[in-house]
């Protein structure tokens, strides 16, 4: 008896290269949310914008949108933002963030998935431990979406060293001084990050990393 060939499965529809986990964090930070706490922070500090502008290098212009929410900002503005404001910058992420001052607790636990996330058009971050007061690292979980450098407007400089390790995928970073560095799953690497550096995807799915910077985004370099 011949058995009639069963038709094809129906092949999964193909998913942009922005889509997010499939494990969405349990707050997804918009960019008007941000920009509330940002425009909080520094009313409660009683620093005008333009002397804002002025401590953190960062364009009056910018720090306008980054407040009403208009545009997303990466991570090296909200660095430079933090330390003129010095704050930590999880107090961006998470208003719950302990506060310099504050007894340092033995250890504090986090995953991922339960961490305040926050995309911008290259990346998106978890914030990792923000409730630890006045860190001297910086831990992340990080989700490349960003695949050629003609996507970022310039490098990405920030003071202090960077820590990268891939979880998935693979991740070149680029740097403006010429020279790259191809960094495949359960691989690292560690690196100024003063020297302008991009993380670009460059597997078939979005890579996903842990970064580490070294030094407090709240207290002055």
């Amino acid at each position: 008896m011949v058995r009639p060939l069963r038709p094809p499965p129906t092949p999964p529809a193909k998913k942009s290269r922005r889509t997010r986990s499939a494990a969405a964090p349990v707050e997804s930070i918009g960019r008007d949310v941000m920009g509330e706490r940002l425009r909080s922070i520094r009313k409660a500090a009683k620093i005008t914008l333009k002397e804002l502008s002025a401590r953190s290098g960062v364009a009056l212009s910018t720090l306008s949108k980054m407040e009403l929410g208009q545009i997303s900002i990466s991570y090296e503005k909200f660095a430079a933002v933090a330390r003129a404001l010095n704050v930590d910058i999880s107090r961006l992420f998470d208003p719950a963030a302990r506060r310099t001052g504050k007894a340092a607790p033995t250890f504090v636990h986090s995953a991922p998935d339960s961490s305040p996330s926050y995309a911008s058009d290259q990346y998106e971050y978890r914030m990792l431990c923000t409730d630890y007061p006045a860190k001297t690292m910086e831990p992340m979980h990080g989700r490349i979406l960003a695949r050629h450098e003609t996507e970022f407007a310039d490098f990405i400089r920030h003071p202090g060293h960077e820590f990268c390790m891939v979880l998935s995928g693979a991740v070149r970073i680029r740097f403006e001084t010429g020279e790259s560095v191809l960094v495949r799953r359960n691989e690292s690497v560690y690196f100024d990050s003063s020297v302008g550096h991009v993380y670009l995807s460059v597997g078939k799915t979005q890579a996903q990393v842990v970064v580490v910077m070294s030094g407090s985004a709240g207290q002055r370099p």
